[in-house]
């Protein structure tokens, strides 16, 4: 490595450590809803298929404002861009204020739209810049990089919900069950979504401090019409001219639904399986604690051990096999894990369930997957990098749809038998594995 090469990573250093920041900030928002399902579900008195809407509202965000996001940040840059997404997140934190106190789960589905819609903005931005910020072989590695401050995000929200909401949620339950009078139990459920305003107020004033500090340091602006296009010549006239970014938008939809059926669908598979609450609030953070592994072994093996194609198709098969164990294992199969629990450093005695546990495992088959999908499908866009970005995280609204296709299915055949689901979602991962480098070529 030579000096400018030096240098240059020493420039890219506090940017990174800036998006770091946002990747964390991402991970909370988004993997709270594992935790917000059940809540909602009770308070709102919701059948299983009706509380699949919270990932709906929150992922559709994604499909109907990345476009409008990339002409945002035409206008705006990258900078000012983070910033006007971060303070709509903020904006869309204040909506669960009202929401809790009338127990609207209307207002609620609002809130978490208008949060998807800050975050469409922020994603929009912040992808493409981890991808050019350094070399595009190792853009794998730099994301996976990005992933651990998601996914630890990630592994802490649901349990700093739960455990404010939910923590004597057994007793909540017995009392609900056995009550009769309609009064009583209202004003129990009222309280029980009133837990919420206080979580959700602290998350919007950081998001407002978070927006005036981005907003106030240095990050450079990116001219995409210098980004390196690969040696393709410049022939390609329209988005469409790249068949391995067609192609990837398609296989991040599938992605991003069958990573939020395993991460927001894993508590309230618990619970129907008759594990206590007080077990099954930790089953997000567990699958969000594999997906943590999977992001190390990329960092340490992308790309000097192994491509970011190969990656892509390890976790694709590895996802078959963990869904197939997870529908097939029987749900009475279970083990104890003694753990501290570090938002209270309380000794917990985990109860898993062998199925619960290979639906965590898919954790693990999606971490390099997101990571992979991205350069692969940018690779040689060049100016079109904004508008290509834009339709990748249109793409999130995948998690909108299969999570919700999971409820019904849920409902008709069982929360095991439905994880079915996710065998289509990783055979679509595969096939662009395979292939997105033959489509990759056909521009050259």
């Amino acid at each position: 490595m030579n000096r400018t090469d030096n240098k240059q990573e020493q420039n890219n250093l506090v940017p990174l450590i800036i998006i770091g920041v946002l990747f964390f900030v991402f991970g909370f928002a988004t993997w709270i809803n594992g935790a917000l399902i059940p809540i909602l579900k009770t308070s709102c008195q919701l059948s299983d298929f009706v509380s699949y809407f919270i990932t709906f509202a929150f992922y559709i965000s994604y499909f109907v404002m990345a476009l409008p996001s990339s002409k945002i940040l035409e206008k705006t840059g990258f900078k000012n861009g983070m910033t006007i997404g971060l303070t709509v997140m903020a904006v869309g934190a204040l909506f669960f204020i009202p929401a809790a106190l009338n127990r609207s789960y209307i207002i609620f589905l609002i809130g978490l739209f208008t949060l998807g819609t800050g975050l469409a903005l922020l994603q929009t931005a912040v992808n493409p810049y981890v991808t050019i910020l350094g070399p595009l072989e190792s853009a794998a590695k730099r994301i996976s990089i990005m992933g651990i401050c998601n996914k630890f995000a990630g592994v802490l929200a649901p349990i700093f919900l739960a455990s404010i909401v939910l923590k004597d949620a057994e007793e909540l339950n017995n009392k609900l069950a056995t009550i009769t009078d309609e009064a009583l139990k209202m004003n129990l459920l009222d309280e029980l979504s009133q837990r919420l305003i206080f979580p959700y107020l602290l998350m919007a004033g950081f998001l407002i401090a978070l927006a005036f500090f981005v907003r106030f340091t240095h990050l450079p602006e990116i001219n995409q019409e210098e980004v390196e296009t690969g040696g393709l010549k410049p022939i390609n006239k329209s988005i469409f001219d790249f068949p391995q970014l067609i192609f990837g938008v398609v296989a991040l939809f599938f992605y991003v639904g069958v990573e939020v059926v395993a991460g927001d669908t894993i508590i309230r598979y618990g619970d129907s399986l008759g594990i206590p609450m007080e077990s099954a609030k930790y089953f997000t953070s567990l699958m969000l604690i594999f997906m943590v592994i999977g992001y190390f072994a990329g960092v340490a093996l992308i790309p000097k051990y192994l491509s970011q194609r190969a990656a892509l198709v390890i976790c694709s098969i590895t996802g078959i096999f963990f869904t197939l164990l997870a529908v097939f294992v029987p749900g009475h199969w279970q083990f104890s894990l003694a753990f501290v629990d570090l938002t209270t450093f309380n000794q917990i005695n985990l109860i898993i369930p062998y199925t619960v546990l290979f639906v965590a495992l898919l954790g693990l088959a999606n971490s390099l997957v997101w990571p992979a999908i991205w350069p692969l499908a940018l690779d040689g866009v060049g100016k079109f990098t904004k508008t290509a970005s834009a339709l990748l995280i249109m793409a999130i609204a995948g998690g909108a749809t299969i999570p919700l296709a999971y409820g019904y299915l849920a409902e008709k055949v069982g929360t095991q038998l439905a994880y079915w689901i996710a065998i289509p979602c990783y055979i679509v991962i595969l096939i662009f594995a395979l292939n997105s480098y033959r489509l990759r070529n056909k521009q050259q």
